[in-house]
């Protein structure tokens, strides 16, 4: 029997996909059944160092709730493991597949692989098609009057919210085209273990929002021991548990604050994707001429938060045992291994990479060169975060300190591995080098 697919990726859920909305209405209209497709993608997997990498495991557990989903509706959802083209390959010889949906992705690796699929689909007759659903604003939708791309934040999120319309926010009501669902008998999942992986106890954010803290997150965002100072959805954002025009619309409405850093997240996406060299270096290119320390044994200290920084090192322990980093923190730690370590942002922007529940390329990459100040809007050069007046400032009480330092003001806990100011002094001569050319 003749089909439509629909590829999960980056959007794991029924309601407001724009893409699966799509695919319900195209196969409505022809008159065939939808079958929906998710790929754990080995291209992927086998890069990852941890086999109970939380992010596999998030993935995992929401690919599962889906599969019930679905198979509470007499339908299923095709679960496989593999390297997309293989499978694409596969499925164009041996079921009848009359088009292919999924949802835009914009890192690097996912334009090629779609144009891989494009073109081995495209051989078979079978028309690949994709649409916007992880952004409000994609690609060239915000540039400036000349045409070209925005490479500074501010007039970017000006011109962001000036293109609003009536319809950005409008959800696509995926969830009531599903009586076109293929009816199938239930297959079972793969197991974790069938993936490469094992299984974490880890018990992640939800996806329920709290207009309580959306409504107060100007005001809680920057102290990092309020459990409720900020959304935590960063990981449903990233895999699409949660839909962007529900979070921008709730954002619009109770808080200018954070949906200004949802624009920000925007802003680096199309950053990235016209400027996919990003990824591996600076957007500034003058400042790979940096004499770099990369000192590896102070690289290993600020890995494992014991720099002997309070506020880095409770920064960094957060993150290695939860996979998540308050944003404050995020900046003090990037800044401090950029400017005082003088250590390459790549080396940071890869260990993140490795950790961060949600990891993002373009935020983390964006996010790392503003620190480093190599990016586009980046922060200048000589602005150099002090973790302790920071610490001061925004963790008074070292609450958020000592929940992740217990030793702190003992013997066990290390000097300092710098002197701040020299610190400091050291990197604003560092980079003057360059800047000074």
């Amino acid at each position: 029997m003749n089909m439509v697919l629909f590829w999960f990726r980056r959007d794991i859920r029924l309601e407001d996909n724009a893409g699966l909305f799509e695919a319900a209405k195209a196969a409505e209209a022809a008159g065939v059944p939808l079958q929906c497709l998710f790929i754990f993608d080995s291209e992927i997997l086998g890069k990852l160092e941890d086999p109970s990498d939380l992010r596999v495991n998030f993935i995992y557990q929401a690919v599962s709730a889906l599969k019930l989903q679905l198979q509470k509706l007499n339908a299923d959802l095709w679960v496989l493991k593999g390297k997309p083209f293989q499978v694409f390959s596969q499925l164009a010889a041996t079921e009848n597949v009359t088009a292919v949906y999924a949802n835009h992705d914009y890192e690097p690796y996912a334009s090629e692989r779609d144009q891989q699929i494009t073109e081995i689909l495209g051989r078979a007759g079978i028309p690949f098609l994709t649409y916007k659903d992880q952004v409000i604003f994609e690609k060239d939708d915000i540039l400036t009057a000349a045409g070209s791309t925005y490479t500074v934040f501010t007039p970017y999120k000006n011109k962001w919210l000036q293109s609003l319309t009536a319809n950005s926010f409008k959800a696509f009501p995926s969830e009531k085209k599903l009586s076109v669902l293929a009816k199938v008998e239930p297959q079972p999942m793969l197991t974790l273990k069938e993936i490469g992986f094992r299984e974490s106890k880890f018990q992640f954010p939800s996806s329920k929002i709290s207009t309580a803290v959306v409504k107060n997150y100007a005001k809680n965002r920057d102290f990092p021991e309020l459990a409720d100072g900020t959304t935590r959805l960063g990981v449903h954002l990233r895999f699409g548990t949660i839909s962007i025009r529900k979070v921008a619309k709730l954002a619009k409405e109770y808080s200018e604050i954070w949906l200004s850093e949802l624009i920000w997240r925007e802003f680096f996406m199309q950053v990235l994707w016209h400027n996919p060299r990003v990824a591996k270096e600076s957007f500034r290119p003058e400042f790979d001429q940096i004499k770099w320390r990369n000192d590896k044994k102070e690289f290993q200290a600020w890995c494992q938060g014991k720099t002997g920084y309070p506020f880095v090192d409770a920064g960094m322990r957060e993150l290695n045992a939860t996979g998540f980093m308050h944003n404050r923190a995020r900046m003090i730690t990037a800044s401090f291994l950029c400017k005082h370590l003088l250590t390459h942002w790549t080396w940071g922007e890869r260990y993140f990479a490795q950790k961060l529940l949600d990891y993002e390329l373009a935020a983390n990459n964006g996010n790392w060169q503003w620190s480093a100040g190599t990016g586009c809007d980046a922060s200048p050069y000589f602005r150099i975060f002090n973790p302790e007046t920071q610490s001061k400032k925004f963790d008074p009480d070292e609450a958020y300190i000592k929940r992740w330092i217990p030793e702190l003001k003992t013997n066990e806990y290390p000097q300092p591995i710098v002197e701040i100011n020299f610190g400091r002094g050291r990197a604003l001569q560092a980079y003057g080098v360059v800047k000074n050319k």
